[in-house]
């Protein structure tokens, strides 16, 4: 059985548009909500969010290009160009051109580009649209130009499971590597949602915080929770075969070693309050993680601060678990911190598990202060925690019933 292991990562979000720098934000538990400062949110309900902060996309285009794509392809490109130098894969030189795959998703798309063409469509007419609407909207786009960027000519894969998104990508990856279609790959996901009609639209299905409290908006596991927070930004982790990673003398982050993907199959937006379905993705996921005892083991929870949410995956936890060993593994929602990135989430979150698992340190869930009867599980309340962890689970939950969840184990050659 081929072994696949993590040899980059690359990280925009709203605390920190780096992998360290996002690390940093996160055990320092920074809180990247704010009120929204890119349009007027005075006739909103809705007025916090969970922005990206000092991007420059010049950090890895020019202007021109950068003028040619949406937020959510900008972030993208950061992302893997981050993580592709991390990497030191080069196409051409350590890794042949098909190769190396793409996997990449979004959510939603070019939300942005969406609004503002159509509001041209309505003023203007349809002779003022851009030609470039399309192109900059489709939510494959990014893992298009990703593999443009790169020479990427492997499968190209953008999957879209709602807010499961960025979760999915690197576990299809990560099967692709494992069972010989691909020897590596760039994985993971964008969003750039925070727009009006965005906020509208998840206001309307009851999904957001209306809280004018950056402290007690995005508060997952909390009795008080009321919601989640709109975050964006985008996650890449490079995955590679192990023997090849080894004979170039990559440095490595971790070993990937399991993914678990189901659905609900239930209802369009509510996950299953049974969480049958979520806890087998968790249960498939751990699959090669049973060696490890739990008290060494670390799961960066979906964790969205919405009711319904935050008291399923608790249930999740606890079925694919059982009891005794769910009161045992150490949980956060960095969510707390970054709002929900929406199909970036699973990345973003699967860097953090990782980052966790490297530092020995599980960050915290900030401004858990009235924890739910219904989520009584240990969910590091406010505080980082020194902990040997031996391994790390990241799950993601979307709107369809998608339900995904990743596994990582400590390197040890």
């Amino acid at each position: 059985m081929r072994r696949v292991v993590v040899t980059g990562m690359g990280a925009v979000t709203p605390i920190g548009n780096t992998v360290p720098a996002f690390w940093e934000g996160l055990k320092n538990g920074t809180n990247g909500i704010d009120k929204i400062s890119r349009f007027d949110v005075s006739e909103s309900k809705y007025k916090l969010a969970a922005e990206v902060k000092g991007f420059d996309p010049l950090c890895c285009m020019d202007k021109l290009s950068a003028k040619k794509l949406d937020r959510f392809t900008q972030y993208a490109l950061a992302a893997a160009t981050e993580a592709m130098a991390d990497s030191g894969l080069q196409t051409g030189e350590n890794i042949a051109p098909e190769d190396l795959a793409v996997y990449f998703g979004s959510g939603i798309g070019g939300f942005e580009t969406f609004a503002d063409s159509y509001q041209t469509l309505l003023e203007k007419g349809a002779r003022r649209v851009s030609p470039l609407f399309i192109p900059k909207m489709i939510s494959n786009i990014a893992a298009g130009n990703i593999a443009i960027k790169f020479n990427a000519q492997g499968a190209c894969v953008s999957a879209t499971t709602a807010c499961a998104t960025g979760t999915t990508c690197i576990g299809e990856a990560y099967r692709a590597i494992l069972h010989g279609y691909a020897t590596a790959a760039i994985c993971g996901g964008s969003e750039a949602a925070i727009t009006p009609l965005a906020i509208a639209g998840f206001g309307a299905c009851m999904a957001l915080s209306p809280s004018e409290d950056v402290n007690a908006a995005s508060l997952p596991f909390d009795k008080r929770r009321g919601g989640f927070v709109m975050g964006e930004g985008a996650g890449t982790l490079i995955l590679e075969e192990y023997e090849h990673a080894k004979a170039r003398g990559a440095k490595i982050y971790a070993e990937m070693c399991g993914y678990g993907s189901t659905c609900d199959a239930h209802h369009v937006t509510a996950p299953d309050e049974k969480a049958i379905a979520s806890a087998k993705a968790i249960q498939d996921a751990m699959e090669n993680v049973q060696d490890v005892p739990c008290e060494k083991i670390y799961i960066n929870a979906h964790g969205t601060g919405t009711a319904l949410n935050d008291k399923t995956e608790t249930n999740a936890i606890r079925n694919a678990l059982g009891e005794t060993n769910a009161q045992k593994v150490h949980i956060s929602s960095t969510k707390s911190m970054t709002g929900h990135m929406l199909g970036a989430a699973g990345a973003a979150e699967a860097i953090a598990a990782i980052c966790a698992l490297t530092h020995d340190l599980v960050p915290p869930t900030i401004n858990l202060l009235e924890q739910d009867e219904a989520c009584d599980l240990h969910y590091t309340p406010n505080v980082a925690e020194a902990a040997e962890l031996e391994a790390v689970l990241s799950t993601s939950l979307g709107f369809g019933g998608h339900n995904a969840c990743v596994a990582f184990k400590k390197y040890r050659g």
